[in-house]
């Protein structure tokens, strides 16, 4: 849905959004040359003049040879442009201006004379020469659209208010939202990290609402984002969604939704599902970062092309989870894509404050070999004679990979295991039994049983039957699998459970890997939610180790476990890199 100087259901009101300026260099399009997004409307003539100025060479959303004008509210003046302002619909409604306008019709600023409100209405747009069938077709598309977001009792949903039926065409009645799409605010920059997070926060939980209610988007977009009043975000344009047990209406042939937002399987004509419309929203934060989409072309071939074969270059506005959640959402198979509660914690993360820097730490051996930690400023003023003298006797630099060890923790060495663990002090150890085969593993628990804390080791002098990975990365990604196809770790694990792997960590700048699993025990009396976080790291013998912190996945021992699991990896120290 384009628009005329205004969000598709709102009024084009200043947000409290900060953008960006535009990156350089877009993917597919060349610097100063007018990029149309595929298959979306021109913006229409009649639009608020631009006035000349400086281009926007690296964002395809906005004009590069105009600057976007600063949004203001519709005014009275302009409803005698607008034929059919005035007109009454339903006996309630009188049409003040229009809004903006797109493929399936024209939505209006109007006012309810019945409750004296302001109100968005929807216009059905159907050309009188199509033949009665598609038709028929696009005003049932209307009420489902209708239908579609009536069901749903979400902040993140604009709400339907009223259906009114003119000769036979349905003229949907909505809330009118005080703002701008996201879209728009694209043409003048990108958003932040933390502000692109809060958006996909918002898309998200309008998602879940929706695929709670049997319900697929099939179109998440910038455009159909809106950016309220009150840092208020709305998903929009349920025209083309999918409802779980109507027809499709798709006519034989026919195409829906934007191609550079539409994932693989959709395009390959297969039968999609709530992980479709999470690939919209990967590609959606990546365009809020970058500026455009990853797989827009300079036509529909060449982008449903690009977005069935192309790899996304990674987006170098986004880092940590936020470029964990874009992604993990475009793996091409949908069965790979993040879930949305892991969508959902990623981008929690993302969208919280930078944590202040941490004191520096370092550690001078005491008596007994016991550590003794000071701050930075206390080690300035100590002088740089007493320094040196600590260090020559001995001196140890906090590694950013490291501690400092938290408060009533201590470190067990594993002599067997050639590495040294840092666990709660009061953490019960768990051994072999003296018949088991396997001695090359411990484990730790909390006196609850709910927390525990286990390394292993793989000997490659003892890997006979060529078992172990030639990475960290490539273990983990192959327990991954294995997770998927079966479950692992006889720890009541179904099949298929929620992963977030992550292949790029460092341990003590050498490659290391991560992998946090999601599931449900298998219980059938006690199931219970659970969480797994594993890291792997390959010495330079060839020895795998992989340590595990198993924790429950609500309720009050969930934060303590992730406190440490974090802390337990931190502080990991194998003697042989």
């Amino acid at each position: 849905m384009s628009n005329n100087g205004g969000a598709p259901y709102g009024s084009n009101e200043p947000t409290s959004f900060g953008l960006q300026p535009p990156r350089p260099g877009g993917p597919g399009q060349q610097p100063g040359v007018p990029v149309q997004q595929p298959g979306a409307p021109a913006r229409q003539s009649g639009a608020p003049a631009q006035q000349p100025g400086v281009p926007y060479p690296g964002n395809p959303y906005a004009s590069p040879t105009q600057v976007v004008p600063e949004p203001t509210q519709v005014v009275p003046e302009q409803q005698a442009q607008d034929p059919g302002a005035g007109r009454l619909i339903g006996g309630r409604y009188r049409l003040l201006s229009k809004l903006g306008h797109g493929g399936m019709g024209t939505v209006w600023r109007a006012k309810d004379e019945t409750v004296d409100r302001e109100v968005a209405v929807k216009e059905p747009r159907v050309p009188d020469h199509l033949p009665e069938r598609e038709r028929a077709n696009a005003f049932e598309r209307m009420r489902r659209e209708a239908r579609a977001a009536a069901r749903l009792d979400h902040p993140g949903v604009v709400n339907v208010h009223d259906v009114a039926v003119v000769d036979g065409q349905p003229w949907i009645v909505m809330e009118l939202v005080q703002g701008r799409s996201l879209g728009d605010a694209l043409q003048e920059g990108t958003l932040g990290v933390r502000e692109s997070a809060r958006v996909g926060l918002e898309v998200l939980g309008a998602l879940e609402a929706a695929h709670a209610a049997g319900i697929l988007h099939r179109d998440v977009k910038p455009d159909n984002v809106l950016l309220g009043r009150h840092d208020r975000i709305v998903l929009t344009d349920f025209g083309i969604a999918q409802i779980e047990g109507e027809t499709n209406l798709t006519d034989t042939g026919g195409f829906v939704g934007s191609p550079e937002y539409i994932a693989p399987e959709r395009v390959l004509g297969q039968r999609p599902g709530p992980a479709s419309d999470l690939w919209s929203l990967g590609v959606l934060l990546y365009a809020a970062t970058e500026g455009v989409s990853p797989f827009r072309r300079s036509n529909t071939p060449a982008t449903l092309q690009s977005v069935l074969n192309s790899t996304p270059t990674p987006p170098a506005s986004a880092s940590g989870p936020l470029a964990q959640v874009i992604n993990g959402l475009l793996d091409k198979e949908p069965s790979r894509r993040p879930g949305a509660a892991q969508v959902r914690r990623l981008l929690e993360e993302a969208a919280q404050p930078p944590a202040q820097a941490p004191t520096q730490v370092v550690q001078i051996a005491g008596p007994g070999g016991k550590g003794i930690r000071v701050g930075r400023k206390t080690l300035i003023g100590l002088g740089a004679a007493v320094v040196a003298a600590a260090v020559a006797a001995y001196l140890v630099i906090a590694d950013p990979f490291a501690g400092p060890l938290p408060d009533g923790w201590k470190t067990r060495e594993q002599k067997a295991l050639g590495a040294t663990l840092a666990v709660p002090a009061d953490y019960q150890v768990g051994k072999p039994d003296a018949d088991d085969l396997d001695k090359n593993w411990v484990t730790y628990t909390d006196w609850s049983g709910s927390i525990w804390i286990g390394l292993n080791l793989a000997k490659k002098s003892e890997d006979t039957s060529k078992q172990i990975k030639d990475s960290a990365r490539a273990e983990m990604y192959a327990d991954d699998g294995e997770f998927k196809d079966s479950g692992s770790y006889n720890l009541s694990m179904p099949e298929g459970p929620e992963t977030t792997p992550e292949g790029n960590t460092t341990y003590r700048g050498k490659e290391s890997a991560e992998n946090t699993v999601i599931y449900t025990t298998t219980d059938s009396q006690n199931p219970r939610p659970r969480e797994l976080k594993i890291f792997y790291y390959k010495s330079s013998a060839g020895d795998m180790y992989k340590l595990s912190i198993s924790y429950p996945g609500k309720g009050d021992f969930t934060a303590r476990g992730r406190e440490v699991a974090k802390a337990a990896i931190a502080n990991l120290d194998i003697n042989k890199l």
